[in-house]
């Protein structure tokens, strides 16, 4: 009986504590914010707004201040992809919009402006904000006026706006996001690069790739049916001249944004592994992390070293949206080598699988090696269609059209149709490095295909007898001879 009663106070005593414990951390944060919500400002400066990738410059230890945003509305039309447009609806001429760099303690003096040639009366939401739809029923704006409300940042942390204007998810489908930072007093810690990345998805009356003016496809968006899954608004945003740069040894920040309005990120980076997450754009901090969760309307801060030069994917890893949709950039480092981290190919040669369910012994009952038959071109044509649905389908598509910054077509291809030999020289030994096609770059890698000459010269006679190409019959007596190198 005594035992239980010593258990029963000890119990009360921890709850007691624990009690204490969360009632203070309650109080401490309502005083932090009430702290926030009393700092004084001293002067006006007006803020620098930017366009993605790039970031204002870091706020550093400056006092709080009264901070001039003035953000305006354009409704203009802009390339998805080569070859397709589509109308978007920007803050500040730019998918996504500028980004805003403030810190705790600002009062910001809000002007939103509509471009008097918009067709749309629009609003903005910023999550940073406390206050009725953050900010969005103070500043609904008809196309040729403006509209200026104030809030004070009282919390910490990276922050998405958007448009709140019904329908909602159809401002936010066709580019209206963007993200607003507010730094803790004293700044964030010194980084050598900052970027600015934002994913969207897009939704268009055609498929991906279809060409020419493309409409928002209500339907498609309401089923969360993407077309094009995208970071900075298009495919290629940040892929070749247009990607991210860092030098070795320079440590990283990204500030990323996932406008949605539907689909959730995995980001990640091939190749990297991130130092320190700032969990949804707050204070928790994880550390070592592969690939981190973005919310539709949420954000993340990344931050790693960059050890080894090279080019680094950016991805959103629910893989076929970085392949097939468009959620694919690039970062491009460049220094020296560093063999202690990553060797590159230490060797390089043909591997042939050995054991004993693959050897066969002779038993003077083999067959005698057959001859080969003549084809027609038709035999030859259903014969390379299936080698190319086995082998070839998965990188340059069924209709030969390849994926967008990965591997380049085979339809229409200049560079396949100016020399069928270098073309079967690459089925043959494989190609690694930059080749252009229909003026764009490619820089990837082909590795040698493991099949007969035969049904080389098959795939290949069927591939230059489609899509456009310029039908040349492939024999095999022609592989033979780029084989043995005659």
């Amino acid at each position: 009986m005594i035992q239980n009663r010593k258990q029963t106070t000890i119990i009360m005593s921890l709850l007691t504590v624990l009690a204490l414990f969360l009632t203070s951390c309650i109080d401490n944060e309502k005083k932090t914010q009430a702290n926030a919500a009393d700092i004084p400002v001293s002067k006006e400066m007006t803020a620098e707004l930017t366009s993605p990738p790039n970031v204002p410059t870091p706020v550093g230890r400056r006092k709080a201040k009264k901070l001039i945003v003035n953000m305006e509305i354009l409704e203009q039309e802009g390339t998805m992809t080569d070859g397709t447009t589509y109308n978007y609806w920007t803050f500040g001429g730019s998918v996504p919009g500028s980004f805003i760099r403030t810190r705790v303690g600002d009062e910001v003096e809000f002007t939103l402006s509509n471009h008097p040639d918009n067709k749309l009366p629009h609003n903005i939401d910023l999550h940073a904000v406390t206050g009725p739809g953050g900010g969005a029923t103070s500043s609904f704006v008809a196309p040729g006026h403006e509209k200026k409300f104030n809030f004070k940042t009282i919390n910490p942390g990276l922050y998405v706006y958007h448009c709140a204007t019904a329908p909602v998810g159809m401002h936010i489908a066709n580019g209206m996001y963007g993200l607003i930072l507010v730094e803790p007093e004293g700044g964030l810690p010194k980084v050598d690069k900052e970027y600015y990345i934002m994913q969207g998805d897009f939704y268009t009356k055609g498929e991906n790739g279809d060409p020419g003016l493309q409409p928002f496809d209500m339907q498609k968006a309401v089923d969360e049916d993407a077309d094009y899954v995208v970071f900075n608004g298009s495919v290629g945003a940040l892929t070749g001249d247009n990607a991210i740069t860092a030098n070795v040894g320079e440590t990283v920040r990204l500030y990323i944004g996932n406008g949605g309005p539907n689909l959730v990120s995995s980001f990640h980076v091939i190749g990297e592994i991130f130092d320190k997450v700032y969990v949804e754009g707050g204070d928790l901090i994880n550390e070592n992390v592969q690939t981190t969760l973005v919310p539709a309307g949420g954000a993340a801060i990344v931050e790693f070293r960059v050890d080894v030069p090279g080019t680094f994917i950016l991805v959103d890893h629910s893989i076929f949206r970085a392949f097939n949709k468009g959620a694919l950039g690039m970062l491009k480092v460049e220094g020296e080598e560093n063999k202690k981290i990553y060797s590159g190919i230490v060797q390089e040669g043909i591997y042939n699988p050995e054991g004993g369910g693959i050897q066969v012994m002779p038993n003077g009952n083999d067959k005698k090696p057959t001859v080969a038959v003549s084809k027609t071109l038709a035999e030859k044509m259903e014969s390379g269609k299936q080698v190319y649905m086995k082998t070839c389908f998965a990188c340059h598509q069924a209709e030969g059209q390849g994926i967008p910054n990965a591997f380049p077509p085979l339809a229409k291809s200049d560079y396949l149709n100016a020399n069928v030999n270098r073309a079967i020289e690459i089925v043959l030994k494989g190609k690694t490095g930059e080749i252009t096609v229909n003026g764009e770059t490619y820089n990837s890698v082909m590795t040698r295909q493991a099949i007969s000459n035969d049904e080389i010269a098959d795939v290949m006679t069927y591939i230059y007898n489609s899509w456009g190409n310029n039908k040349t019959n492939v024999t095999k007596s022609q592989v033979d001879q780029v084989k043995s190198g005659h």
